[in-house]
Order: structure tokens, then sequence, then C-alpha cells
């Protein structure tokens, strides 16, 4: 099934009251990560259970459906609540009307999106298990679910916080929460450069690994963000299994093999010379490429804490 185009519904509906919120726990100014199990077959609210998250569940409507790519559906929700809101990298527990299972997925939008149009994307994987195969195959335009925001993995500067630079390392539909990530860096760039206050980002690396460019989500915006500040924002593409030929406008972009521990010493020497500043470094993938990428990292001399990592599976 190609990609296409989004399917887009007007309108929203009505929602509840004004809903109290879990007092938020102390978390650094920039971001905070909690070390997440990697067992395979146990439940997304058993994984998370020791995650912050909201209180409330909001009530949200299917306004747009596009197939990402062949095995991934992208999801617009409109979240009409004033209440309702997320930092840059963050989940949703999913609930579908009916279905037991509760679906835990990245948000893959920027907070900006929220507060202009109201609403969040989510991009899923095909899979058996229940949320996600309600959306690749009951999911309609105007279908009805709640969400509720949790999770310790984000950036969320302050606006006169420190500029730090970013190396944003992916793998698959690990993707997710770090595109959520360089969208609101782009976001907060353009914000800066536009009024001159506000946070101003540092660099950021986006170092994202998947079979091939079928396989490769967002990549479209993703070079045209590095496009659109040069020397500001880059891109590598690490293709894994790609077996046809590349895309000319992608094939600068694009690099053979898996993320090794020389591609990070150049992406961590080119944010140091794209200015003295401390780097994060936030990682979304299969548990065994966290493990190895973050093996590599603090032998590179990059401190433990300055590493953030997510485990989705």
């Amino acid at each position: 099934m190609a990609a296409c185009g989004w399917l887009k519904v007007a309108g929203s509906f009505a929602a509840p009251g004004p809903s109290r919120l879990l007092r938020p726990l102390a978390l650094c100014p920039i971001a905070a990560s909690r070390r997440m199990s990697s067992i395979r077959k146990t439940d997304h609210l058993e994984r998370t259970a020791n995650n912050s998250r909201q209180m409330a569940v909001f009530p949200a409507k299917v306004c747009g459906i596009k197939n990402e790519s062949d095995s991934v559906r992208r999801l617009r929700l409109s979240v009409p609540h004033s209440d309702f809101s997320f930092k840059a990298g963050q989940w949703v527990d999913f609930f579908i009307p009916g279905q037991e299972k509760v679906g835990g997925f990245s948000i893959c939008s920027s907070p900006a999106l929220l507060r202009g149009e109201g609403v969040i994307e989510l991009a899923v994987k095909y899979a058996e298990h229940p949320p996600a195969h309600w959306i690749h195959r009951s999911c309609r335009l105007d279908s009805e679910v709640a969400v509720r925001v949790g999770g310790d993995f984000f950036f969320d500067p302050a606006p006169t916080g420190p500029a730090v630079d970013l190396l944003l390392v992916a793998g698959g539909v690990g993707i997710n929460p770090l595109y959520s990530i360089l969208l609101h860096a782009l976001d907060l760039q353009r914000h800066h450069q536009a009024a001159g206050q506000g946070y101003k980002p540092g660099a950021v690396q986006l170092c994202y690994s998947a079979k091939n460019t079928q396989e490769l989500l967002f990549k479209r915006s993703i070079v045209e963000a590095c496009q659109e500040f040069p020397g500001k924002f880059f891109c590598d593409f690490h293709l894994t299994r790609q077996s046809e030929a590349v895309d000319p406008q992608l094939q600068p972009f694009i690099s053979g093999g898996r993320i090794s521990e020389q591609v990070l010493r150049e992406h961590l020497e080119r944010l140091a010379r794209a200015g003295q500043r401390e780097t994060l470094c936030y990682l979304c993938g299969p548990p065994p490429m966290i493990e190895s990428v973050s093996e590599h990292l603090q032998h590179l001399g990059l401190p433990p804490h300055r590493i953030l990592f997510e485990k989705w599976w």
C-alpha cells in the first residue's frame, strides 16, 4: 500500500469540563529519562507503570489518516480540551471504545501544532497487538478514542535556558518521539529567528537507521529542515537492506550500514565544530540498538546522564 496524502475531516466535538492533572515530578529543565524494561511480552501499562503520566483522560477524534509507509499508518487526532498538553518526546495511552487493551504510542508531532490547530499526530506500525491492529484495520475518520499523556523522555527547555546541541539517534519506528523533538527544536529556531527572543537551540544532528528508504518515515520534511537551516540541522540516514536505487534528492543524506562508533564520533565532532555547547543524546529504538549506541557514546566520552533513551520493544 503506497504512501498517500491525508484523508481529512473538518470540525471537532464537545469535550468535558476542566480536568485536574497530576502535579508533575521534579524534572531537569531540559529533559529526564527513566530506564524502561526491555521485556517484549509485557503490556504497555505494565512497562510504563513507573513513568509519570497525567491523571486526566481526554476525548479525541480521528480527523486525518495517512499511510506513511507500507506498514505505518499516521493518524491526526483532534484533542480540543484546553487542559490537554504534552512535551516533545512524550507518548499517549491510547484508549479505544470496546477494546480492553490500552495502546502506547509516541506523539510524532510538535507541541506547536497542538497549540495552533488543537491536534496531535501518531505514526503506528502494523502489528497484531489489538490497538495497533485496530488503527490499521478498523480506524476511520471521525472514530472517537481517548488519550492520556505520559513519559519522562522529552525535550522541553526553558525560554532562558542554555543552548544545548542535540544528537538524536533513531532505529525504525523509534523515530517518532525524536521527530517530535526535532520539530520542536525547529519551531524554537524559527521563533527565535523571527522574534529575536525565546530559547535559541544549538545544533541538531539526527542519525536514523531503517531497512530502506520506504521505511524512512518523515524523510522529506527532515531533509527540508536541514535545507532550511544548513549548519544548524543535520541528518544522516542509514539503510541496512536497501536493494533499489536511491532518490537523487535523498542521496546526499544516505549512508550504508548500521550506526557504528565511528559514525557517532563523526557526529559528535560535527556538533563540537558547530559551537562549544553541551550535547544531549536522545535514543529510541530496539533495545539492542539502544544498548550498543549507549556503550559507544560512553566510550567516546559522553557522560551517562547526557544519554537519554526510550525502549518500546
